[in-house]
């Protein structure tokens, strides 16, 4: 059985531009219908996997909801949360005002970045991205999801828990996620989290200056500095440029005729824009994506 749920939708609010804003829709359990403009999710919730279908539906976003026995709360928590229905950009929109490369940013209602439920779910895929290929990031979580996650394939299946992923060593890391390098770090990640040593979702809420957040970030194994500042940005704080080969080159494409130069020049080029640099770098080099 199918149950919908209902959600006001926020002035300046844009379903397509919000949900493409970034890879993370084609990382499960996300799944995007581009044809039909419906994103899928598979929420874990008391050991259970929830699907749901999330749409725009006139001024109001839908949420049908599989199965009979679900928090109706907290599915509505964890989509203004994903889709960030909350986050005040009108100091971003301020701040580009009359900028001509930038003016699309307001008028589409661009700037909010697709998150998951959990910032543990987003610094583990976060981690699946460094140092290595798009298609290899699609294949770990992937795998993740199908070996550790709740639910069944035919169903969907939820991200895995902290527990479930500190109860596989690093060998099945290294073998049955194809996760290299990684696996250790996926082990101690999980036995922090699932112990309560580590936190992450408290990063949301920190009271650390950016700068000290970002220290506490790189204490995990395989967070460097593009992972913290791509999390960051995540948990709402835009100061770093989160600088990886794919927003080198188009940076180099779009401002510098195509020519490799150093990241100073990158960090010159945005600081105007203060504390939103990070995110205004990141719609510049993505308009393609939504116009």
């Amino acid at each position: 059985m199918t149950h919908a749920l209902y959600i006001d939708l926020p002035e300046h609010f844009n379903f397509r531009s919000t949900v493409y804003s970034h890879g993370w829709c084609e990382l499960p359990p996300f799944a995007l219908d581009t044809e039909k403009w419906r994103l899928s999710y598979v929420f874990g919730h008391a050991g259970k996997s929830i699907p749901a279908v999330i749409y725009e539906q006139g001024k109001r976003l839908r949420i049908d909801v599989e199965g009979d026995k679900f928090d109706k709360e907290q599915i509505i928590r964890d989509v203004r949360h994903i889709l960030r229905l909350d986050d005040d950009l009108n100091g971003l929109y301020d701040l580009i005002a009359g900028h001509e490369r930038l003016s699309w940013v307001a008028d589409k209602g661009a700037g909010r970045m697709l998150r998951s439920p959990t910032v543990f779910e987003d610094l583990v895929k976060t981690i699946c991205t460094t140092n290595c290929s798009w298609g290899l990031t699609k294949s770990m979580v992937n795998n993740l999801v199908e070996t550790l996650g709740a639910g069944s394939l035919r169903s969907g299946k939820a991200f895995p828990t902290p527990a479930a992923m500190a109860d596989v060593d690093s060998d099945f890391y290294r073998n049955e996620i194809r996760a290299g390098y990684r696996s250790p770090y996926f082990v101690e990640l999980a036995d922090a989290v699932a112990s309560g040593k580590l936190d992450p979702e408290a990063w949301l809420t920190s009271d650390l200056p950016t700068p000290e957040l970002k220290k506490e970030m790189k204490k995990v194994k395989g967070v460097g500095d593009y992972a913290a500042e791509n999390l960051l940005k995540l948990v709402g704080r835009y100061d770093g440029l989160a600088l990886d080969s794919w927003l080198r080159s188009q940076f180099y494409k779009n401002h510098n005729n195509e020519k490799p130069c150093p990241d100073k020049k990158i960090e010159r080029h945005y600081k105007k824009f203060g504390e939103w640099r990070g995110l205004v770098i990141w719609c510049d080099m993505t308009e393609k994506w939504i116009n």
